[in-house]
């Protein structure tokens, strides 16, 4: 379904804005990947391709496409969650804008289209890079917060570059990886995907971690054939595939770490660290520009790069502002327990680890 937002569509003297919420037909597209073809190191998300993905079923996947004088000039993809409207998460912004368009009337111009989608949704949030002016939006009430972001790498500087900016700890922990005989392949026959699925299914059930998403077989596999913006890679020990990890990318453009899997067993040798280093060889031959991690947590930021900061812009339409007033009660809190002596900071956490015991 397409959905016009006037019947100027496509007028050369106005900015208005397109609806999608399936893959556009001929026109739309060659104009949605000219406008790709003007901006920095564009995702999976930001193209056409985002509506071939298999893991929005059930939440109403939609693209608004901004236009000023017949040109694409900004893009937002998102989706519709249990009453909230959602562009983007945390890890992984899904709005850009034409660098030679006016911020203002590009922002605007996705804004508006924005507001018309969520309908009633009382919820609304859209993650940014912090060198995206989204001015249009703070204009019409979202609130702006700056995150801590992502490590992305500049991968026209080779892999050789790059691999020298690593932490200690990584180049040892390859050189480990090496010596214990683990290689990395890229996934690509039948026997490779069950492969992938056996450890991802075991790595469901580990107690390391808090896992929070379940993929089934069939959405792997979609995946595995979307070789245009995905492949896989496998860490093998004597044949055997005991860790995965999973890239998304727009050709020539960003690549996205966008998952991983390992078994629990293995992880002293050190596969993951090996994974990381393998993609990124392959992303620098393949001519991609940066390489996002999907976040800045101790293991990503043993890859080097630059801590590229993420903006959340949210508008809260419930009663009271319920969700900013609870962020905000939180942030306060965390102030003042950052300023008590630290023999109650530990009185205040083992307090709360006693409430969420009783609950």
């Amino acid at each position: 379904m397409i959905v016009y937002s006037s019947s100027h569509f496509l007028a050369t003297s106005a900015s208005t804005f397109l609806i999608l919420r399936e893959f556009p037909p001929p026109d739309i597209e060659e104009l949605w990947r000219n406008f790709l073809s003007r901006i920095d190191s564009p995702s999976q998300y930001d193209a056409p391709e985002y509506f071939l993905e298999p893991h929005w079923a059930g939440k109403r996947p939609f693209v608004i496409l901004a236009f000023h004088q017949s040109e694409v000039v900004g893009v937002a993809t998102g989706v519709h969650v249990h009453g909230s409207t959602d562009c983007g998460l945390l890890s992984r912004p899904q709005i850009r804008i034409d660098p030679a368009a006016d911020p203002l009337i590009a922002s605007s111009t996705l804004a508006e289209g924005l507001l018309q989608e969520a309908g009633k949704d009382k919820l609304i949030t859209v993650f940014a890079w912090n060198w995206i002016p989204l001015i249009g939006f703070e204009q019409r009430g979202f609130v702006r917060r700056e995150t801590e972001g992502d490590v992305v790498l500049d991968l026209t500087l080779g892999a050789d570059a790059l691999y020298k900016q690593f932490h200690e700890n990584r180049k040892r922990n390859i050189r480990a990886a090496l010596k214990h005989g683990i290689e990395v392949t890229e996934a690509s026959t039948p026997e490779d995907l069950n492969a992938h699925w056996k450890v991802y299914s075991r790595w469901r059930q580990t107690d390391r971690k808090e896992i929070r998403h379940n993929l089934s077989f069939a959405e792997i596999e979609q995946v595995h054939h979307l070789r245009h913006n995905h492949r896989h890679f496998l860490a093998r020990l004597n044949g055997e595939v005991i860790a995965a990890t999973g890239l998304r990318f727009q050709p020539g453009g960003l690549v996205e770490y966008a998952n991983n899997c390992s078994l629990d067993e293995f992880i002293n040798l050190r596969p993951n660290d090996l994974l990381i280093w393998r993609t990124i060889e392959w992303a620098c031959q393949q001519g991609f520009t940066k390489y996002s991690l999907g976040g800045a947590h101790s293991f990503l930021r043993k890859a080097g790069g630059t801590v590229v900061p993420i903006c959340r812009y949210r508008l809260d339409r419930t009663f009271l502002h319920r969700n900013d007033l609870k962020e905000n009660f939180r942030s306060y809190a965390g102030l003042i327990l950052a300023r008590l002596p630290k023999s109650w900071g530990r009185d205040c956490a083992n307090a709360d680890r006693q409430e969420i015991t009783h609950q």
